[in-house]
């Protein structure tokens, strides 16, 4: 961030890595300064939290809406802000922080911090510990503090300084590409200080570890297994001997700066295309979502114990399922069993790749990709995103590539669509569709994986939008309302093939072309998308294929249609 660019501080985001604070209190029609304690706490708040996380940057004298409304206290309250982050009773201990007030052109004074990623975790005087997760400070459990030590432990091992490393043996002509990139016009020097890539020692700039694997001319020398190891495995499991079944292996090795984009540009082609019904046309798509397989390796690269030397980031590609490893756990406090369930968390092992790696534009959401991952395999009807642990010592997510629900299953989930329903609500939906339309609590619990108190509340939003019922009083047995679903419109084009023929006799395409006036082409890719909407369900009779309308129809059809 440029410390002297107003400007630039009213068109930036917040998020992780940046906030801005008023100094006006604006709850009533009259304006009031704010309480200089009160934003005294505000900065506290914030730079607690992003040093418990991945350190970043605060402004105060800016509105939400990026208007610079400067800091009018007198310069006795002034000083009381500038000192907050490093006071013992707001923070203990205490942050290391770096201050400076700033004036506009038009003489409004505003407040610039910066706080660094901190190895210590800092506690706010009231009891509470913050964690930065995008743009909000989130509390976090004291009894999650001790894992939250241990992985700020981990994150030195980046900020270590290898034997021997000049500042020689990065590649300044890639930073300088980047840091425009990044809408930076700072030298390439200026750019790694700024992110604290290297250290000044002995009047001579030291590249750090986390400075050589991002921009090295040759990262390979300070981490033998710092690239990603690809495997095209033929059918759905791994072979070995004379059985191995490998049909293409490659290793791609990069500064970490470009190896996303290298390992997205090598790995795309490998990826099978599938065709897919939209606004009645066949689309072509990967067999993958771009956003969830292009994640999972993002995440490998920014959040692998690069401690380990060992052992690369491993993507094997089998005819079913991609698998992404890499070597050590998941971050403490984050878990497994937490990714699995979707939880919203951020926590960085390797803040200062992490921190470059979101500013190049890989990392768009810190703490919002694991749950976009889920929305996006779903909405394409996939399993959803599976982590696991391996062997106690990697990580694996694996997206496995076959439809969660058939064809028919699809069709009748779509009659909900208006609900916004999850994912979980959903399955839950089905798996009732295939044994007798009804469910218990304990089904969901097993199905969603979730506690009896969560499983409790998504029932109960199914109950209140009128989707199932309690099959008695007191009972745990839930039973779908036989038409509690919002009728679907009736597409245009189908309304008026059933005015002319009724729904009584199968439909055929010639039927399609003559009443539609649309070629046979035409005819085919309606019939499809009919089916694969659930209105109609394609039978065949030796070589002739017919159509047949659906119970569906019942919900939706006027009373003068459906009594044809």
């Amino acid at each position: 961030m440029n410390m002297n660019d107003p400007d630039h501080w009213a068109t930036l985001n917040e998020g992780q890595f940046f906030d801005r604070k008023s100094a006006f209190d604006r709850s009533t029609s009259r304006l009031r300064h704010r309480k200089a304690k009160d934003i005294t706490w505000d900065i506290a708040e914030t730079l607690s939290a992003m040093a418990n996380a991945d350190g970043g940057e605060l402004v105060v004298g800016v509105e939400d809406d990026g208007s610079i409304t400067g800091v009018p206290h007198p310069m006795d309250k002034v000083r009381l802000l500038l000192r907050a982050p490093g006071d013992r009773n707001y923070v203990q201990p205490p942050l290391p922080f770096h201050a400076k007030e700033i004036k506009t052109p038009d003489g409004l004074l505003l407040l610039y911090f910066r706080v660094e990623w901190s190895p210590e975790v800092h506690r706010l005087t009231d009891g509470r510990y913050l964690l930065r997760v995008h743009d909000a400070n989130m509390p976090f459990p004291a009894e999650q503090i001790a894992s939250l030590k241990h992985t700020k432990a981990q994150g030195l091992f980046e900020r270590s300084f290898p034997p021997g490393a000049t500042i020689d043996d990065l590649n300044l002509d890639l930073i300088a590409s980047l840091s425009q990139k990044t809408g930076h016009e700072a030298s390439p020097q200026h750019f790694l200080k700024q992110y604290r890539l290297v250290e000044s020692r002995n009047g001579l700039s030291v590249p750090c570890l986390a400075g050589l694997l991002v921009f090295g001319r040759d990262p390979i020398r300070w981490h033998p297994r710092c690239g990603i190891d690809f495997v095209r495995w033929e059918g759905t499991e791994r072979r070995h001997g004379t059985e191995l079944n490998v049909i293409k292996r490659f290793r791609i090795e990069r500064p970490l700066a470009e190896l996303p984009e290298r390992a997205f540009e090598a790995i795309k082609p490998h990826l099978r295309e599938r065709q897919q019904l939209h606004d009645l046309f066949f689309v072509e798509r990967l067999e993958y979502p771009t956003f969830v397989w292009q994640e999972a390796i993002v995440n490998a690269i920014a959040h692998r114990d690069y401690s380990i030397q060992g052992a690369q980031i491993e993507v094997w590609m089998f005819d079913d399922r991609i698998e992404v490893r890499s070597p050590g756990l998941p971050p403490h406090p984050v878990t497994v069993e937490s990714l699995n369930r979707r939880e919203h968390l951020h926590v960085s092992r390797n803040p200062l790749i992490v921190r470059v790696l979101a500013d190049l534009g890989y990392i768009r959401e810190l703490g919002e990709g694991i749950p976009r991952m889920f929305a996006e395999m779903e909405r394409e009807g996939f399993y959803p995103p599976r982590f696991d642990v391996i062997g106690g010592v990697s990580f694996q997510v694996m997206l496995r590539n076959q439809p969660l629900y058939d064809q028919a299953t699809r069709g009748w989930l779509q009659c909900f669509a208006g609900f916004g329903l999850s994912g979980d609500q959903k399955r839950i939906l089905a798996y009732a569709r295939s044994h007798g339309n009804h469910f218990t609590s304990r089904d969901y619990q097993k199905l969603a994986g979730l506690d009896i108190y969560g499983a409790s509340s998504s029932i109960k939003d199914l109950i209140r939008k009128g989707i199932i019922r309690s099959k008695g009083k007191g009972s745990r047995v839930y039973v779908i309302e036989e038409f509690s679903a919002p009728r679907e419109e009736l597409p245009e084009e189908l309304s008026r093939i059933l005015q002319r023929i009724g729904k009584r006799e199968p439909l055929t395409n010639r039927q399609v072309r003559s009443i539609l006036g649309v070629t046979r082409i035409t005819a085919v890719r309606y019939l499809r998308h009919w089916t694969e909407s659930g209105w109609l369900r394609m039978v065949r009779k030796g070589r002739a294929t017919r159509y047949e309308f659906t119970a569906k129809l019942n919900v939706s059809l006027p009373k003068r249609i459906g009594s044809n």
